[in-house]
């Protein structure tokens, strides 16, 4: 896989509003895919790659950060609506 970009810093809320009331999302891949999953978790891994984990009826699993184009919550009672992250990445500068 391609070396990991970091999200934007201001676009991680969403993702974590999204694991802490388990929204069901639409998720926008960088390869044209889509697909729906319920929001569980994020993680970091050693080599600083970040994740999402998701729950669907096919069980649980792991996308990296910057493969996601764009979330959007299914449910009404949802906090936003459609957020895009592609091409929205943290500066890497020090």
């Amino acid at each position: 896989m391609s070396t990991y970009k970091p999200l934007n810093c201001d676009l991680y809320d969403y993702l974590e509003i999204a694991c802490l009331h388990g929204y069901e999302l639409l998720l926008e891949l960088d390869d044209g895919s889509t697909l729906q999953a319920r929001a569980v978790d994020t993680r970091t891994a050693p080599s600083k790659e970040e994740f999402l984990k998701l729950q669907n009826n096919e069980g649980a699993f792991e996308l990296r950060l910057d493969r996601l184009v764009a979330i959007t919550p299914t449910e009404t009672r949802a906090s936003f609506k459609r957020i895009e992250l592609a091409g929205q990445f943290c500066s890497t500068d020090d």
